[in-house]
């Protein structure tokens, strides 16, 4: 499942626990929008759930067990016909102008501009109850601004930046299309199809939607894989939980299963698959808390800086570059990657003859002085990384005092994503100091 959850997506509201630590919850499914939205579901076939929709102090919206769910025992099975995919758009007043337009626009546009569309119908829209639950804003890089892009860690920055531009271009290159809607729109394509609107489909669809393998359309062009899932997509992430999820050909229904169980009343969670907290946050706009697959990426641009007094430092970037041996550079609260610990060992002066760099790659034994000299490469390297996050860590604080709600539920995530940065430099920096002890 491809997802987000509404507060973690837009900076979860943290509500009060009870004295004791345990969550409460506050059940919703008495609320108008919720009622509206699974009678909607239940007029498509939808039948019965042993969820329901709540507020959790810890993770906000949620969906919540009315009874207990044994292993193998099913969260939630919804009809083919309550799924919002790309045939629901050639199939509604806008097919005729994608199946028209040249060149084929991608299935993601078409998704997008229908969310669009059938938002600023407004209750005029079947799709209405749905949309009506979906959150207004999300905590995204295309929603961040340039002061919650300036606190983000390197990497995380540069991909925030370039998922930004992504947005920016495509609805650039799509004005002409935009306009050749006008027919089926009560207001002009300008004020309907904005950049704003464009940026709140885009981020429903790729924090909420459920992977489907379906048959590429002739009219659309690149993969057809997304599908909306009203109510499920209230599913919320942890990394420790397990559940079998996808779509039943037997049933036409998209399934999700518990493969543990859960207990009655508690949350039931989803599993987006083993992602780190730099890509939750960048593809969910969340972080998760105790997440067993985070680590620190280590960028070329950091280790250039660190090496620059390295007259060779050029010819051995570019030949761990050839060799892909750039990627997938990690510090982990058990320290240094294997990847990382490799490529220093070859980086750190003094220079190794130019013939054993390749044996270096293949995991040559090194002699103890050389595997000094990487480990406390590797240490300042850490030391580097824990000084810049405490000062970005300084900055949110004083941020977070000047700021309005959006930009503070932003600084939040980021903040949260920084404090675990700290907490996995600082237990990696104990297992080199420990290192170099020996």
């Amino acid at each position: 499942m491809a997802g987000g959850r509404a507060a973690g997506r837009t900076a979860r509201r943290r509500r009060r626990r009870k004295r004791d630590g345990s969550i409460q919850t506050e059940s919703l499914r008495h609320q108008q929008k919720y009622v509206r939205l699974m009678k909607f579901l239940h007029g498509r076939g939808f039948t019965s759930t042993p969820l329901q929709p709540a507020l959790f102090s810890d993770t906000d919206r949620g969906l919540q067990t009315l009874r207990s769910i044994q292993p193998g025992g099913m969260l939630v099975s919804l009809p083919e016909s309550c799924l919002l995919t790309t045939s629901t758009v050639l199939h509604s007043y806008l097919g005729p102008f994608l199946k028209s337009w040249k060149p084929r626009p991608s299935s993601l546009v078409a998704l997008c501009v229908f969310l669009v569309c059938e938002r600023h119908r407004g209750e005029a829209s079947d799709w209405f109850p749905y949309i009506d639950v979906l959150p207004r804003s999300y905590c995204c890089p295309p929603y961040f601004t340039d002061i919650v892009m300036a606190v983000l860690p390197a990497g995380v920055r540069t991909r925030a930046e370039e998922q930004r531009e992504g947005l920016q271009h495509l609805y650039a290159v799509h004005q002409d299309f935009f306009r050749s809607l006008q027919p089926v729109l009560s207001h002009p394509p300008e004020e309907v199809l904005t950049y704003e609107a464009l940026r709140w489909a885009w981020c429903s669809i790729n924090t909420r939607s459920v992977f489907m393998d379906r048959p590429s359309s002739s009219f659309l062009s690149g993969p057809d894989n997304y599908a909306l899932a009203p109510f499920l997509d209230l599913l919320n992430h942890r990394p420790d939980v397990q559940v079998k999820a996808g779509f039943n050909r037997t049933t036409g229904c998209y399934e999700v299963r518990s493969i543990t169980g859960v207990q009655r009343y508690l949350q039931a969670f989803i599993n987006y698959g083993s992602h780190d907290n730099q890509r939750l946050l960048l593809e969910y706009g969340f972080v998760s808390s105790c997440n067993p697959h985070s680590v620190i990426y280590v960028e070329e641009d950091l280790l250039c800086e660190l090496l620059r007094g390295d007259e060779s430092l050029e010819e051995k970037m570019k030949f761990l570059r050839e060799n892909r041996f750039l990627q997938n550079l990690t510090l982990s609260d058990e320290g240094p990657s294997w990847r990382l610990l490799t490529a220093l060992r070859l980086l750190s002066p003094p220079p190794i003859p130019r013939q054993r760099w390749r044996t270096l790659l293949l995991g040559q034994m090194v002699s103890d002085e050389e595997e000094q000299r990487s480990v406390q490469t590797a240490k300042t390297l850490c030391e580097h990384l824990l000084r810049e996050t405490r000062r970005s860590l300084q900055e949110i604080s004083h941020l977070l005092q000047q700021s309005e709600r959006p930009v503070r539920e932003q600084l939040q995530v980021v903040g949260s994503l920084r404090r675990e940065e700290r907490c996995i430099l600082g237990k990696c920096l104990e297992v080199l100091k420990s290192a170099l002890e020996i």
